[in-house]
């Protein structure tokens, strides 16, 4: 696991903020940007994409996992998420829980309380891991 001294949390929130800046959000103007550091050291990032239909757009985190496996896979080892105004923004549940799937162990997120592990944000997560314990 990474240590938090380790990651360059500014650098990550600057892709971020640039993702955020690409978002097509006319209906919600309400832009999402995100980034993360993947285990082989990559930075990928992620926007959200609205839909006039507003259930089916798509949020930042998933295009961030999406990027995650169309650049060659991985787990996620720190993660930020901005707002229209470069603001710390949470994601929401449905999201942490699409995060955890694709984490390392104690995965690193940046949030509007501080610096939090997966566990801490997505407690008794259920995953990939517990599926993997349960086989053996």
């Amino acid at each position: 696991m990474t240590e938090q001294t380790q990651i360059d949390w500014d650098a990550l929130r600057e892709v971020a903020l640039d993702a955020m800046g690409r978002a097509y959000a006319p209906y919600s103007n309400f832009p999402v940007g995100v980034a993360a550091l993947v285990d082989d050291g990559r930075i990928i990032a992620g926007c959200n994409v609205e839909n006039a239909s507003y259930g089916i757009g798509l949020c930042a985190e998933c295009a961030l996992v999406s990027t995650l496996h169309m650049t060659g896979g991985g787990k996620l080892v720190a993660f930020t998420c901005v707002d229209g105004h470069g603001g710390a923004l949470m994601p929401c549940g449905r999201c942490r829980q699409l995060l955890y799937e694709h984490s390392a162990p104690g995965m690193l997120l940046q949030t509007v309380s501080g610096i939090r592990t997966i566990d801490e944000v997505l407690p008794d997560a259920f995953g990939p891991r517990t599926l993997v314990d349960f086989a053996e």
